[in-house]
């Protein structure tokens, strides 16, 4: 069986040993003779399993015991509600910084249940390059700031991590997450879709500093209530349970690679081999400002749009698939999260310096 390189922006490729363990472990989880998607989340099999899941996770994140760890459904879109609802309760206002599509989908979703402004943007730059923001910038009173930590969209990503004194900073993680490491104390809440670096499509995750629970208002739905969640060990419902049971897999995985600084070390890797290509030669555009690059996720153009096309198509043929650009820019993205080897970013500059050569420019 041949398996392509698949660099797409999610649902995205999971590691290999992950998925050979996952299909070992299908019909009968460690003598339980059931699969663990048949599996009842009340059960104590599958309580072991999402104790652990949570107890990895913190020891990959290095997360400290005065934050909550969430494993939630609904995707980081279903969080551009919830956020609000559970902390904009105080001054009821609060601060985005609009970076691209997905911060600017929060910030709008946020502005029905309060005064939700932008206090920063870089939509005047098509999005190019990440706002730099200072303490200033922000309302004093403000119950939270919000950011996008990585666009992959765009392909950018936040070279630092704002600050905003006494606010708490909330972060959608999605595309980034467990991508290097990160200090979970500079940051009230982060949340993140699950199917880019963690687990399959319909897991969400939400890390929330304890101080900030029992603050949502009242008509808050009980599924998007954090400390109702908390309180019920994320299994107030029927959680996503295969889902966690993949992510507890990846975070054994990340910790048996030597955890968030091995992975940095690979995604830097990667990153700098696409980058030095794309730096060294005239053919392709990189559109992103050098100081707001993605590590995860690499935007490229050769200018014609016909020749996007064709790019996509053949590299498809070569088993590099999912390189078409998102709809609202056109061009190439290259997704190469954690589970992308450097071998198949090897393939793609290969290709690339190909189809340079055979495809010249008129």
């Amino acid at each position: 069986m041949k398996r392509v390189y698949n660099f797409s922006a999610g649902p995205s490729m999971l590691p290999k040993e992950v998925l050979e363990r996952a299909a070992a472990e299908m019909l009968d989880y460690e003598g339980s003779g059931t699969s663990v998607m048949e599996m009842s989340h009340r059960s104590p099999v599958y309580d072991k399993i999402i104790k652990d899941a949570e107890a990895l996770l913190r020891q990959v994140m290095g997360i400290p015991d005065t934050y909550k760890v969430l494993f939630l459904q609904g995707g980081a879109s279903t969080q551009f509600a919830a956020v609000p609802l559970n902390l904009m309760n105080g001054s009821k206002k609060a601060d985005y910084v609009l970076s691209g599509q997905f911060s600017t989908k929060a910030w709008q979703e946020a502005k029905k249940y309060g005064d939700a402004v932008a206090a920063a943007s870089s939509k005047d730059v098509n999005f190019s390059a990440v706002p730099k923001v200072k303490r200033e910038d922000f309302r004093a009173d403000a119950d939270y700031v919000h950011i996008c930590m990585n666009n992959t969209i765009y392909g950018t990503k936040f070279p630092y991590i704002p600050d905003t004194g006494e606010i708490p900073l909330v972060a959608d993680m999605s595309s980034c997450i467990l991508s290097e490491p990160v200090d979970v104390t500079r940051f009230g809440l982060i949340y993140a879709g699950a199917q880019k670096n963690m687990a399959p499509a319909g897991l969400t995750v939400v890390i929330v500093k304890e101080e900030l629970l029992s603050k949502a208002r009242a008509e808050t739905p009980t599924m998007l209530d954090y400390k109702v969640m908390a309180d019920n060990g994320s299994m107030y419902n029927t959680p996503p349970t295969y889902c966690i049971y993949i992510a507890k897999l990846v975070y054994e995985w990340i910790l048996g690679l030597g955890g968030l600084k091995a992975m940095q070390a690979r995604n830097e890797k990667k990153a700098a081999l696409l980058y030095d290509y794309l730096d060294g030669q005239s053919y392709y555009r990189a559109p992103v400002d050098k100081e707001s690059r993605s590590l995860m996720n690499v935007t490229f153009v050769t200018g014609d749009a016909e020749l996007d096309k064709k790019f996509c198509a053949e590299a498809a043929e070569r088993g590099l698939v999912n390189l078409k650009g998102h709809r609202s820019v056109g061009g190439m993205r290259a997704s190469i999260y954690n589970a992308m080897p450097y071998e198949g970013v090897e393939a793609l500059v290969g290709f690339m310096e190909e189809f340079a050569k055979e495809n010249p420019k008129k």
